[in-house]
């Protein structure tokens, strides 16, 4: 029977490679994985640090299970380029930091300790994408996944490919391919289909032959599709029987037909227009290197939280445990292979058309996915290149559509969607442009065509209009405004099948992009996931029967914009009027403002001199008084913002997304740390440290001292193994100690 352990703990470290080590023990560190190999300061370090070789050593203790058997450790990733020895022997090699691999060890290893070594070089090889030009993100050096040991009968199922032909029949079918590894003797499979529900739709068993089986199950009734508002997956049960012994592998996928159209996208016939956000798979200090509930709780926050409907992983394959929750929890998904602007030479792309197939056949059974990204980001035309990216990703893939995300205007087409980086908003301000205020260009000046194709926008704002959360407010407003101008085109105009913005959150980065601190402001959430004003743009398109958004834009003083006073103000809400109190007698209540925003499914509420004359709220040197906006749906308030005149602080706020930890998989969870007034707003410039004590069986990922910026800051707590409680402590120099008790289980 298959077992999988994990492979996570036990692991020496040091920085630097000698040969000799592969077959010595390594003097280092005692490290757990996921791990980073150099973990960054917050902001202006020097990201050469990791671009260079490291060294992993683990012994493997001989079992007598191993007998037999095939042996084998699993990597989910590492980068970037990764070379495996046991007891000296070479025994894989894997260029591309992005996707996972495997050390086969059957042959190699020997009763006693068995000696694993695994050298990662961070340094950006001109032979490996996305290397060789300049890129805007990081790419941390590390075994930045998780490892496992996998131990199989001699003939093992090695893939599965689940096919759903005409998923909203009222009798559908489901057809899996399955191939085998091992050796080559006969093997029966049995197969078993579960419902959403968890119940047995179907059963069958058949022969393989030449390393392969067929499995159809057909006349099935009652399967669900899986939509966002009902993610429903069934799950493919597979029992490998041959004279070697027995290997059993379950894959779930979902019934769902996604098809890009020159009219728009259609989910299982409906259109649906698409609305998200770009997301980088990075954390501060530890790089890529966070485990399941970190990836999990990123694909909840822009679904939950930020009401998005899909997601694009810039620019590369992302954790398997990211891609498992958007199919859980119904957040679709645009994937792509590794790459920023420069095309390398024939050894290059050949690694290139590698990543295409390493990607497809690690995720394609993901009805998340919608689309597959076969195109390096923003990169100029290459015929013979992306005509065989296609024609791979179509050879391994025929049920999904390919796109190839540009940047350059009438570009080669040869993907079934023409993908789009537009950030023609903002050209405005170019002095050598003649061009108006423009949310996005037509699809006919874009594409070049004199027909219509499928059409995605897959990028704008972002580098166009940086924002930290502690700029002035009405850049902040400017901020949402732009984010809010790009999605009414695209609700407003049938030829595009959405627009996915750049980007989720702010993201460490080399010295050539970003703000000369090696960040790039360009998210709609901070490095640390809080939002920002323009991550309401998102939150407050969703229905109001599913959540009320009523966001100000503002921190409410009278001096802080030029010239004075917070008009106009901008409410990113969906209720559907929206009143501001201020002080004792002035009671305004505006609605939507359609007029400038007619297509989104929400527009915002914007008061400014239509609804107050100068003098309403008072001139410079009066008294500033508080205010109370408050927010209405068919004439019932149903949300409340107070804003006081002279805020002080008053209250620490420490937020914790989970206060469970798990211990064996040494789970993270993520705190949000928040300087309120007595109104309960943030104070925006409030710049205290924090200091963070952590007592109990986690530790705290980074520094124990942070800083508020924008008057909040975060932190990720990480499981050490042990169980029991976790106790911790934040305090600044103004509030008193705040204390969170959480458990390790």
């Amino acid at each position: 029977m298959r077992s999988e352990t994990p492979c996570n703990d036990s692991w020496i470290f040091a920085e630097g490679f000698d040969p000799a080590w592969v077959v010595a023990p390594l003097r280092g560190e005692a490290v757990e994985l996921p791990h980073t190999a150099v973990e960054l300061p917050l902001s202006y370090f020097d990201e050469t640090a990791y671009q260079r070789p490291f060294t992993y050593q683990r012994e493997i203790p001989w079992e007598d299970r191993f007998e037999g058997r095939e042996v084998a450790l699993v990597f989910e990733g590492a980068m970037a380029d990764a070379r495996v020895w046991v007891n000296g022997q070479e025994v894989a090699r894997h260029r591309d930091g992005y996707t996972p691999f495997e050390a086969r060890l059957t042959g190699h290893l020997r009763r006693g300790d068995n000696l694993v070594t695994v050298r990662i070089d961070g340094s950006e090889n001109p032979v490996i994408p996305p290397f060789g030009g300049r890129i805007d993100y990081l790419t941390y050096a590390g075994i930045y996944r998780e490892v496992a040991l996998r131990v199989t009968a001699p003939v093992w199922i090695a893939n599965v490919k689940i096919e759903t032909p005409e998923p909203l029949a009222a009798e559908t079918s489901v057809r899996a391919r399955v191939w085998l590894a091992g050796d080559g003797r006969a093997a029966r499979i049995a197969a078993r289909l579960l419902d959403a529900d968890g119940r047995e739709a179907a059963r069958a068993e058949v022969e393989a032959s030449g390393g392969e089986a067929q499995v159809a199950f057909d006349g099935l009734r009652g399967l669900r599709p899986w939509r966002p508002e009902d993610p429903a997956l069934c799950t493919l049960e597979l029992t490998l029987t041959s004279e070697a012994g027995e290997d059993r592998l379950a894959t779930r996928f979902g019934l769902r037909e996604a098809r890009f159209t020159p009219e728009g996208f259609l989910l299982n016939g409906e259109p649906l227009k698409l609305m998200g956000l770009n997301r980088h798979q990075s954390f501060p200090y530890s790089g890529y290197a966070q485990g399941r509930r970190s990836q999990e709780r990123d694909a909840e926050i822009l679904k939950w939280d930020l009401g998005c409907n899909v997601v694009r992983t810039s620019h590369y394959p992302q954790s398997r445990h990211f891609l498992n929750r958007c199919d859980e929890i119904g957040l679709l998904v645009f994937e792509e292979i590794p790459g920023w602007q420069h095309i390398g030479g024939a050894e290059w792309k050949a690694e290139s058309v590698q990543n295409v197939r390493r990607m497809i056949e690690r995720d394609w059974n993901h009805p998340s996915i919608i689309l597959w990204g076969v195109r390096i980001n923003e990169s100029q035309d290459d015929h013979g290149f992306y005509a065989e990216t296609n024609r791979v990703a179509r050879e391994l893939d025929p049920t999904r559509q390919t796109g190839g995300v540009r940047f350059i205007t009438e570009s080669e087409m040869l993907e079934d969607v023409y993908t789009l980086n537009d950030f023609i908003l903002g050209d405005f301000e170019n002095p050598q442009s003649n061009r108006p205020r423009t949310a996005l260009r037509s699809r006919r000046e874009t594409t070049g065509l004199p027909h219509p194709v499928p059409y995605l926008i897959t990028e704008y704002n972002g580098h166009m209009f940086p924002t930290k959360a502690w700029d002035q407010e009405q850049r902040q407003a400017e901020h949402a405004i732009r984010h809010l101008e790009v999605l009414d085109a695209a609700f407003g105009d049938p030829a595009v099948a959405g627009a996915i913005g750049w980007c989720f959150f702010d993201y460490n980065t080399h010295k050539d992009f970003g703000s000369g601190d090696r960040i790039c402001h360009h998210g709609v959430a901070t490095i640390f996931r809080e939002p920002k004003f323009a991550a309401h743009a998102y939150a407050s398109q969703r229905d109001p029967a599913e959540r009320v958004v009523m966001q100000p834009v503002t921190f409410y003083a009278r001096g802080e914009r030029n010239i004075g006073g917070i008009l106009p103000l901008v409410v990113l809400t969906n209720c559907d009027a929206v009143e501001i109190r201020y002080g004792s007698s002035l009671r305004k209540r505006v609605g939507p403002d359609r007029e400038r925003f007619p297509h989104l499914p929400h527009a915002p509420v914007i008061l400014d001199h239509r609804h107050f004359s100068g003098a309403e709220m008072g001139l410079w040197g009066m008294s500033w008084e508080d205010c109370e906006i408050v927010g209405f749906l068919r004439g019932e308030e149903v949300a409340r913002r107070r804003y006081v005149a002279d805020p002080v602080p008053t209250t620490l706020e420490v937020a914790p997304d989970a206060t469970v930890l798990d211990a064996a998989a040494r789970d993270e969870a993520r705190v949000i740390v928040r300087a309120l007034d007595q109104a309960g707003n943030v104070l925006p410039f409030l710049q205290d440290a924090v200091r963070i004590e952590v007592d109990g069986p986690a530790r705290l990922i980074g520094p124990g001292t942070a800083h508020l910026a924008g008057g909040t800051t975060g932190f990720w707590l990480r499981a050490t193994g042990g169980t029991g409680s976790v106790r911790v402590q934040v305090a600044t120099d103004r509030f008193p100690a705040a204390v969170l008790d959480l458990r390790a289980e």
